[in-house]
């Protein structure tokens, strides 16, 4: 299956390297890792970009590429488990994404077709619920939403929620113009090395079949991290979605998604000449919990005949990427990486936005001008960067002249956690014992809700007293009894009173 993006796009050469050393290592040619790479190269910095099969060929390449700030239902359910503030955090930085492509875009020429972007309701009480959430949601993050009751689309449903002026685009001819600005700027992309093992101790090394290189700091900007030491594989969920692209004579001038039941995302895209393109997407699901992938594209095809019936199709693929429990991208650096690896990862479908953002984020903070709303992030999911737990800890060491005093200084022990339960972990003074404290999301230790419920219902197992056989010692007066050495044969649990 090959996208609309990628069919008949030949792969871009790869380049040769003359040394193993450089000053950045960035894992990954997608939006976020070749971002990433030109900006610290305009920098001045010297900046290798390793990717493991071709430019695009995962979820870059492979996305239907809205450029809008209007989400599906991201701001209800950031809501539901966030702040306002840690929500309106979100919104800035996608904005601050989105700018920065389509700046770059103007800049370089790249086509972008300007669109509204709109999260719909499906003809169903519930499905118009979910909208009107999503609407009061954005409205109270700042997004300057309004309300339709009647969207011009040939498909039944109950109003929507409508972002005026956001963008779509072709991504891969954003990558490669990347790559171009990129290679001018003294950087280097090479294809085919699939990394296999990232090392910290000492100079920062990356290894690949076929090569080594060592680095100031590494940028795994990949799907998932390609190292498992923050155990990201068990935090981030794989999503997985399917799109079609036909040829159509007059496709809806919007950006379409649902918001209740099963996912449909519609936009247009430009074709040959004078056609047009009608671009199908949704039936999302958890990687790996589908019964046959064939029928969640079967019903999009299925779908698309009943409500436009001129479509021809040209094209079907499918995309995968990963979301985080609390909704929010992963963005800083990797524990036990020393302050020297950077992560990307969790950007829940939103990648033409959050990608370009978390590549602002990364190389800001490695340039040492970090973005004041990816610390206010950071804050709302209640975590400190390594680099500032760290740095904590070594001046309450160097000022109380112990490490337990260090500890202490960082950040007191509250008194429902015993006297050396606590251990420094990368975000600061974290319990040993779970059960009992829990680190809460604004960083205060507090003892769970559910400590206590959880202590009442554990089962208070109490073993039998061992019976013990007795006989008859034949030295001994008549009838008197001593413990015999054999094993004896207890009685079951149950039927013990």
């Amino acid at each position: 299956m090959t996208s609309l993006w990628r069919d008949g796009r030949a792969p871009i050469p790869s380049d040769v390297l003359t040394s193993e050393r450089c000053d950045d290592v960035v894992v990954g040619a997608g939006i976020t890792g070749l971002t990433t790479s030109l900006l610290l190269a305009r920098a001045g910095r010297d900046v290798v970009v390793l990717e493991a099969r071709d430019l695009g060929s995962v979820a870059t390449g492979n996305t239907t590429a809205k450029v809008s700030l209007l989400q599906g239902t991201k701001y209800s359910t950031l809501l539901r488990r966030h702040p306002v503030d840690v929500a309106s955090a979100y919104l800035e930085a996608n904005r601050a994404g989105q700018d920065w492509v389509l700046e770059y875009c103007q800049a370089q020429g790249i086509a972008v077709q300007r669109r509204d972007a709109v999260t719909y309701a499906p003809d169903t009480d519930r499905g118009r619920r979910a909208a009107l959430r999503e609407h009061e949601a954005a409205t109270a993050v700042g997004l300057a939403t309004r309300w339709s009751d009647d969207l011009p689309v040939p498909f039944p449903h109950a109003g929507g929620v409508v972002l005026a002026d956001q963008a779509q685009l072709d991504p891969m001819e954003l990558l490669h113009g990347l790559v171009a600005d990129l290679r001018a700027a003294d950087g280097r992309v090479v294809t085919g090395a699939r990394v296999q093992h990232v090392s910290v101790i000492g100079r920062p090394t990356v290894r690949w079949d076929g090569g080594r290189m060592s680095s100031d700091t590494i940028v795994l900007a990949t799907g998932a991290p390609t190292v498992d030491r923050a155990l990201h594989f068990a935090r981030l969920e794989p999503q997985r979605s399917y799109a079609l692209a036909f040829d159509h004579p007059d496709p809806p001038d919007l950006m379409l998604l649902s918001a209740h039941g099963s996912s449909r995302s519609v936009r247009d895209a430009p074709g040959d000449g004078a056609a047009r393109r009608l671009l199908v997407g949704g039936e999302g699901h958890t990687v790996g919990r589908a019964r046959h992938e064939q029928g969640h594209l079967d019903r999009l095809r299925e779908w698309t005949a009943e409500h436009f019936p001129q479509a021809v199709e040209t094209h079907h693929w499918s995309a995968q990427d990963y979301t985080s429990p609390d909704a929010l991208p992963r963005v800083g650096l990797l524990p036990l990486g020393r302050c020297r690896v950077h992560v990307a990862t969790g950007f829940a479908k939103w990648g033409m936005t959050n990608g370009a953002a978390a590549a602002l984020a990364v190389s800001g903070q490695i340039l040492g001008d970090p973005v004041p709303w990816a610390q206010r992030l950071h804050r709302g999911r209640g975590r400190l960067p390594a680099a500032v737990g760290m740095a904590r800890i070594n001046a309450g060491v160097a000022a109380a002249g112990s490490l337990e005093l260090g500890r202490a200084a960082l950040k007191p022990l509250p008194k429902h956690v015993p006297e050396g339960e606590g251990a420094v972990g990368r975000e600061g003074l974290l319990p040993v014992d779970h059960r009992r404290a829990h680190v809460h999301r604004h960083g205060d230790l507090q003892p769970p809700r559910w400590g206590a419920r959880v202590e009442r219902c554990r089962p208070q197992l109490r073993l039998p007293p061992p019976r013990v056989a007795l006989r008859a010692d034949r030295g001994g007066p008549r009838g008197t009894r001593h413990p015999s050495p054999r094993p004896a044969r207890r009685r079951p649990f149950l039927k013990h009173p």
